[in-house]
């Protein structure tokens, strides 16, 4: 079955519908449009998903981020792993997405170095060692100490909010890291450090030569050690009585395993962004051929974030409406045809076109990716057997998502089908990656990880096509929530014929 433009006009009603932009109509978006795209068909069917799939998925949370006792709690889970390594003195972590997800602070980070101390001897301390303009996030926030320096580069007493303005000798911050630990207690004590940044990508400790790498398999248990080089051994040189041995696996093996509160989270953005997945497709068939993929693009990011945001009270106050994106991007034609094209989005619909609405949206950090890839009439038959094995694959990679299958298996279970069918020269990546708050997280549904999944991760579903040949390409994606006997698509948009094969 396919849906024609004609019968979304004779359907949709008009929305709520002021005009909230104005400008160019050859490129930006049509307010008229917006407006009629807020109801009909699209949502129509859209809820007939969501009624069909509702009691598989996590409840939306309530509350548009994890509150403060979440990351308390989660502190203390980490320190007591971190002390059957013989941490004792407390745990220093400088990696953004380690701070955010041990203390709940969603910062933005430079080349200022920022970092939070978590000491043993107090189940609840949080300590920053941060650089002052972030004075009044971390005050306002979790914290039982706080030290600043002025900025990057500091010079010695040079502290103009405090009316110091001297021209000091450079001081090294993280010689300064070790000299506020020896301050404060902890220069005799052993520190845990996220110093493995291999784990960042999915390699733990003594894993670098695996040839069968899992993330959660057996591992070298990293041992007490002095640093002797990089930004760990200049503090360790200011600390000369300290030991300090390596944490970031598992802060990483944490991170990937998600639990009821973050699952119930990132299933509010989705349903935010299945709702704007309805909007573009109503406003495609509202505009028709011709219309811009970049006027599509930027009509989705205003209704998205105003849509959004009619559900989040706030009033410009710190620590709430945090972690909130709504970043999309479409392309038509040719530039479908590349995995990660990179010329501009600046095509027309034309007949015969594919087209791909993607991106990704998260509350409080937490969400996931969701795409759609759409099939203008007339089509050829490559066209859309292609597009029937790649919608074939995504759902077979969801379902092959469940616990106690392998990262390799699901990879294998898509490649096989995609060579089956003939199109072996359409593969260009691997099927999926862990999702975090930082995007692309381990580990991932590749032939080469053998990592064995578990309940509550996160991947990508998005077992993509591509025909550079022919001018075409397809990338279906999700959010994939590992689950005892199968994967669950979390983003709830329709990804069938009806939604995505139109006539304009």
């Amino acid at each position: 079955m396919t849906f024609k433009r004609r019968d979304f006009v004779k359907v949709a009603g008009l929305g709520m519908g002021a005009a909230m932009v104005t400008g160019p109509k050859a490129a930006w978006p049509d307010e008229r449009a917006m407006a009629r795209a807020e109801s009909g068909g699209s949502f129509t069917l859209l809820r007939k998903e969501q009624q069909k799939r509702r009691h598989m998925l996590p409840p939306a949370a309530k509350a548009h981020r994890l509150p403060i006792e979440w990351y308390k709690a989660k502190a203390r889970s980490l320190k007591a792993e971190a002390r059957e390594r013989g941490v004792d003195g407390g745990l220093l972590l400088t990696t953004r997405w380690n701070i955010i997800y041990a203390t709940g602070l969603l910062h933005s980070t430079t080349e200022r170095p920022f970092a939070c101390f978590l000491p043993m001897d107090d189940d609840d301390g949080c300590i920053w060692l941060h650089p002052y303009l972030d004075h009044e996030l971390v005050q306002t926030w979790w914290s039982t100490g706080a030290h600043s320096y002025f900025d990057f580069q500091y010079g010695a007493g040079g502290n103009p909010y405090k009316g110091e303005v001297v021209e000091g000798p450079t001081v090294s911050i993280y010689q300064w890291w070790g000299e506020t630990l020896n301050k404060l207690g902890y220069g005799n004590k052993t520190i845990g450090i996220d110093s493995g940044a291999a784990a960042e990508i999915g390699i733990m400790p003594g894993q670098e030569t695996s040839d069968r790498l899992n993330m959660f398999g057996a591992i070298d248990t990293p041992q007490k050690h002095r640093p002797s080089g990089g930004k760990f051994g200049i503090m360790a040189d200011a600390m000369p009585e300290a030991q300090f041995v390596d944490v970031y696996d598992i802060l990483v093996r944490n991170r990937a395993v998600k639990d009821d509160a973050e699952n119930q989270l990132t299933q509010l953005a989705m349903d935010h962004f299945s709702e704007l997945h309805a909007f573009v497709r109503n406003y495609i068939l509202e505009r028709g051929h011709g219309t811009l993929d970049w006027e599509i693009e930027n009509a989705a990011q205003l209704w998205g974030m105003h849509r959004l945001m009619e559900d989040i009270p706030q009033a410009g106050e710190l620590h709430n409406a945090v972690g909130i994106s709504v970043g999309v991007g479409c392309r038509t034609g040719l530039k479908t045809a590349f995995p990660h094209p990179n010329q501009v989005s600046w095509a027309r619909i034309e007949p015969g076109h594919a087209l791909q609405f993607a991106g990704v949206v998260r509350v409080g950090g937490y969400g996931g990716e969701q795409y759609r890839s759409f099939l203008f009439a007339p089509w050829t038959d490559w066209q859309s057997h292609v597009w029937d094995v790649h919608t074939e694959v995504y759902y077979v990679q969801a379902e092959e998502s469940r616990e106690g299958n392998t990262c390799a298996a699901v990879a294998k279970a898509v490649h096989d089908i995609q060579v089956q069918k003939d199109c072996a020269h359409l593969i260009y990546h691997r099927p999926g990656h862990g999702e975090g708050m930082e995007g692309h997280q381990p580990p991932y549904q590749a032939l080469g990880d053998h990592t064995v999944m578990q309940a509550g991760m996160h991947f990508s579903n998005e077992p993509g096509l591509y025909d550079p040949e022919n001018g075409f390409g397809y990338n279906h994606g999700n959010n994939v929530l590992v689950a005892k006997d199968t994967g669950l698509q979390m983003g709830t948009a329709p990804c069938d014929r009806e939604w995505c094969l139109l006539t304009l």
